[in-house]
């Protein structure tokens, strides 16, 4: 029987953006995403694919129905509390790291990640071993900077650090919320074989918004595509391998 790892039902998000002037920005959403799953979701401006993420990490609260993770109902969870079960890797490489801090003391804190705080020694440097080798699998010359502020890396090598740090403690669930949408293409591909070379050897379950068709069609072992608030398209491995680019373009003139 395949474990459920995440079960959105009928999740539906109404805002009011002014006098009489309703929009639902998530409509009735029905989506299940089982263990091992590496689901990329396609969509334009406006379809609810952030809406979607933050419904389930808790960043929004659903007007109606409901969210579960590995069985629980944590509809009415705060973001803190079902962050024990979600890491997430945002667009802007800013957001997952602490800038000041350096990329040693960021993995650090990943590494603790969900465990209780106390007062004790933070035992930087018998971890440092263990950092060199993680950071010199990016490629990218991460391991030569365990020093460096988390704010003076490039762009690509802070999202890669980002992605390190939110596989390092198996998340039930990984998010990743258009996490090569800001980087050069060179850099982007480079992060994109890293993040399905994580996912692979850590047997992630993933849910990941995109923008490039490639990246769709490419990665994981479905494709979701929304549109005004809706999935109107949930394909497995077998249907998105017989697809095409122009295949995917009348998808969205369709709807």
């Amino acid at each position: 029987m395949t474990n459920k790892v995440v079960k959105v039902k009928q999740a539906t998000k109404i805002v009011n953006n002014g006098v009489n002037e309703v929009n639902t920005i998530l409509d009735h959403v029905d989506l299940t995403v089982n263990q091992g799953d590496f689901i990329t979701v396609l969509g334009g401006n406006g379809a609810g694919k952030s809406t979607l993420f933050n419904s389930i990490a808790g960043t929004i609260q659903l007007t109606s129905g409901s969210v579960s993770i590995l069985g629980k109902e944590i509809t009415h969870f705060s973001e803190e509390k079902r962050a024990k079960h979600l890491s997430r890797v945002f667009q802007d490489p800013k957001m997952g790291t602490a800038p000041r801090m350096t990329v040693a003391e960021n993995l650090l804190l990943a590494l603790h990640r969900g465990e209780k705080r106390t007062l004790k020694n933070r035992r930087l440097n018998e971890q440092r071993d263990y950092f060199t080798s993680l950071a010199a699998q990016i490629g990218n010359g991460l391991e030569k900077h365990l020093d460096t502020p988390t704010g003076d890396l490039s762009g690509g090598q802070r999202q890669a650090l980002s992605l390190l740090m939110a596989t390092m403690k198996k998340p039930d669930l990984l998010l990743l919320d258009e996490h090569t949408a800001a980087l050069d293409p060179k850099t982007s591909v480079q992060l994109m074989e890293l993040t399905e070379r994580r996912i692979e050897e850590e047997n992630l379950t993933c849910l990941m918004i995109t923008h490039h068709m490639e990246d769709a069609l490419k990665y994981g072992n479905r494709l979701l595509v929304m549109e005004k608030g809706k999935i109107i398209k949930d394909l497995g491995k077998e249907e998105k391998r017989k697809l095409t680019k122009k295949d995917m373009l009348l998808f969205f003139e369709g709807a």
